[in-house]
C-alpha cells in the first residue's frame, strides 16, 4: 500500500500518557492488519497533549508488537541529539527488527531566516488547496519556546550544520567514520529527510540521494516548493536511482461526512493551543470544542490547518487524498489522524484503507 501512518501517541483530555502509549501500541497492530506500509512516531516536546517525546523508545515497544509493518521516526530531530547518540539508538533497535526500522530525520526547527512568510494569495493548484503561508515570527519569539529550547541541549551546546550532521549518521551507519557505531554500523535502516520547506532538509535529502518526506499537514503552503527543490537537488546513490517522495496530511474519515466532521471537532482548539505557544493541549472532545468562544485572530491561527485537512466519508478522503498525491507525485502519503475517542480514530485508518484499495 501507497498509505503510511504518522502517530503522535495524542493523549486526550481526561486521558494520561499511558492510556496514550497503549492506544498507540494497538493502533500499530490494527494498522499492519489494515495494509499500511509504515508506522512512524513523532518527537514533541513540552505538550501535555502529546506522549511522544522519545520517538526511539516508543518505536521500539511498536515493533516489538507487530511482525510485518515498517516502524520509524517522523522525525528524531537531529538539533537535540548528536549523529552518534542516534545511529547507536537506532542500531540497536534494527538489532532485534532488522529491515523493518525507519530513520527519518528533521533539522529541529526552521532557520530564522525562514519564519517571516511573504504575504500570498491562496491558490487552487490542479484541485490542491495551496493556502496562504503562516508567520511563524510571532511565535518563535514566544517565551516559553525559547525557555523551552534551552532545556532541550547542554548549556553552552552548539549544533553542528544540518548537511554535516546528516553525513556522519550516514557514515557511522556505513562503517566509514574514524569512529564506530556500535551497535549501529551495518544496521539496515531506511534513512529520510523530513522537510518543511524548499530549503536545506530538502537539497540535503536530494544532494545525498535519500528519499524525503514533505510536510502537507503542517505547513501545507510550502509543500510543492519543498517536494521541487529536493527533485532539483537530487543525485543518485546507492540508496536510490530515483527521487522518492513521501507527503504528509491530516485526516478524519467515517461511515458518513457529517459523523466525520462530528469527529474532527476539537482539531482546531488543539491547533491554536501549538500555534500560540504553549504546547499541544490534551486533545479535545467535541463538547469542549463547541464550547470555546472563537476571535477572528484566533480563527486567523489555525485557518490553514483547517482548509487542508481532508474530512469526509472514505470515498472523499480517499479522493482528496488521491488529488494530493498527483499534484506533488508523491509516491507514498504519510496519514495522521486524531479524535478524542480511540476506536474511531482506529475505525477511521481502517475505513481509509479500504477506500484506498477501491478504484
Amino acid at each position: 500500500m501507497t498509505l503510511s501512518i504518522l502517530d503522535l501517541a495524542p493523549v486526550v483530555s481526561g486521558g494520561t500518557v499511558a492510556r496514550a502509549l497503549r492506544d498507540t501500541i494497538d493502533l500499530a497492530r490494527r494498522a499492519e492488519g489494515f495494509g499500511y506500509r509504515r508506522y512512524w512516531l513523532a518527537e514533541h516536546h513540552f505538550a501535555p497533549g502529546v506522549a511522544s517525546s522519545a520517538p526511539a523508545v516508543l518505536i521500539a515497544l511498536v515493533a516489538a508488537a507487530t511482525n510485518t509493518i515498517r516502524v520509524g521516526s517522523g522525525a528524531v530531530q537531529l538539533g537535540h541529539q548528536t549523529p552518534l547518540s542516534v545511529v547507536e539508538q537506532f542500531g540497536l533497535i534494527d538489532a532485534l527488527h532488522p529491515g523493518r526500522i525507519d530513520l527519518g530525520i528533521g533539522r529541529s526547527g526552521r532557520r530564522r531566516a525562514e519564519l517571516t512568510a511573504e504575504p500570498r494569495a491562496a491558490e487552487v493548484v490542479d484541485g490542491l488547496l495551496i493556502p496562504p503561508p503562516f508567520d511563524y515570527s510571532r511565535l518563535a519569539q514566544h517565551p516559553h519556546l525559547a525557555h523551552a529550547a534551552t532545556l532541550l541541549q547542554q548549556p553552552g551546546a552548539r549544533t553542528p550544520d544540518f548537511a554535516d550532521q546528516i553525513d556522519d549518521v550516514l557514515a557511522f551507519l556505513a562503517g566509514t567514520h574514524e569512529v564506530r557505531a556500535v551497535p549501529g554500523e551495518g544496521a539496515d535502516l531506511e534513512v529520510w529527510i523530513l522537510g518543511s520547506s524548499g530549503g536545506q532538509s530538502a537539497r540535503v535529502a536530494g544532494e545525498r540521494g535519500l528519499p524525503f518526506a514533505a510536510n502537507y499537514h503542517v505547513s501545507p503552503s510550502s509543500v510543492l516548493e519543498a517536494v521541487m527543490a529536493y527533485r532539483e537537488a537530487f543525485k543518485p546513490s546507492a540508496t536510490l536511482a530515483e527521487p522518492y517522495v513521501m507527503v504528509s496530511a491530516d485526516a478524519v474519515v467515517a461511515p458518513d461526512e457529517g459523523r466525520a466532521r462530528e469527529l474532527a471537532k476539537g482539531y482546531d482548539l488543539w491547533v491554536r493551543s501549538i500555534r500560540t505557544g504553549s504546547g499541544a493541549i490534551p486533545y479535545p472532545s467535541a463538547a469542549e470544542a463547541d464550547a470555546h468562544v472563537w476571535t477572528h485572530d484566533d480563527r486567523a491561527l489555525v485557518q490553514d490547518r483547517l482548509d487542508t485537512r481532508f474530512v469526509g466519508s472514505p470515498g472523499q478522503v480517499a479522493d482528496g487524498l488521491r488529488v494530493l498525491r498527483r499534484v506533488t507525485g508523491a509516491d507514498e502519503l504519510l496519514v495522521t489522524t486524531i479524535t478524542h475517542d480511540h476506536e474511531d480514530r482506529v475505525r477511521s485508518y481502517e475505513l481509509l484503507a479500504d477506500a484506498w484499495d477501491r478504484p
